[in-house]
């Protein structure tokens, strides 16, 4: 690792990066209250996600939490001192930061451990992919607090489980362990080393043309909410942008050659 920086090289509290090669590892960094996003925090990691939005060189995204726990959501001690005005501004925040890591263009994976719970399961929600350690426990427990999850939880969630499963969850504010999330389909896998799981994973995504797989991406989640018909049309302009890409014709060359493609992101 190069070092647990941001990246303009700045020492990076409450978020942190690492990147070795070409995966980055974005750590929140407030371990000392389980990693809960208070403003400032949040503020910090969209502009993390927005730094890396554009970084070509980047080719996968881990998200993980320093600590004992992954992330346990709002920081509920700052909301206290919010009037409604200041609360409304912060689950938009954490609404439309979510949503960027949901737009990466890289594939993104959670590493979850300890608890991920309210906005730290919507931001595990947020990745395309999930990880944990065998002590995990995560759930929508908003509604316990007389809120419901705000940073599209409710949106995210009945996608992924369906939404008989995803009501169950969040109208009784339950908890699942790593084992039953796995069962319902929330979780990609269980561990005892969730980040080394998810740095084998991120390799070998990093190992293919990352243009034709931020595409295949981009195809997959536009094609999610839209019907059959305007799925293909999306997946045919999908196509089209890997056409004229060096790497494609690289590709085409190493397979003549028989040797492994070395692709530049062009």
């Amino acid at each position: 690792m190069d070092g647990q920086k941001d990246l303009s090289g700045r020492e990076a509290a409450p978020v942190k990066v690492e990147e070795d090669g070409v995966v980055a590892t974005v750590v929140l960094h407030r371990p000392e209250v389980m990693n809960a996003l208070d403003y400032e925090t949040t503020v910090r990691l969209g502009e993390v996600v927005e730094s890396l939005r554009v970084r070509r060189d980047i080719r996968a995204v881990i998200f993980t939490g320093a600590g004992r726990a992954f992330c346990v959501g709002a920081d509920l001690k700052e909301r206290r001192t919010l009037n409604e005005q200041q609360v409304r501004r912060n689950v938009q925040k954490i609404r439309d930061v979510f949503a960027a890591v949901e737009r990466l263009p890289q594939p993104t994976i959670a590493v979850i451990h300890g608890y991920a719970l309210g906005g730290g399961f919507e931001l595990a929600l947020a990745c395309d992919f999930r990880y944990a350690a065998e002590d995990a426990v995560m759930g929508l427990t908003e509604t316990s607090l007389a809120i419901i999850p705000g940073a599209g939880g409710t949106q995210r969630l009945p996608r992924l489980i369906g939404p008989m499963r995803a009501k169950e969850l969040i109208f009784t504010a339950r908890k699942l362990t790593a084992r039953q999330a796995y069962e319902w389909g929330i979780l990609t896998g269980v561990s005892p080393n969730p980040l080394e799981d998810a740095r084998r994973l991120a390799e070998e995504i990093a190992q293919n043309g990352p243009i034709a797989v931020t595409q295949a991406k981009f195809a997959v989640d536009r094609g999610l909410d839209v019907d059959l018909a305007t799925g293909l049309e999306i997946e045919s302009k999908a196509y089209e942008v890997v056409i004229p890409t060096k790497d494609r014709l690289e590709a085409l060359e190493a397979f003549r050659e028989k040797r492994k493609p070395v692709f530049r992101g062009e």
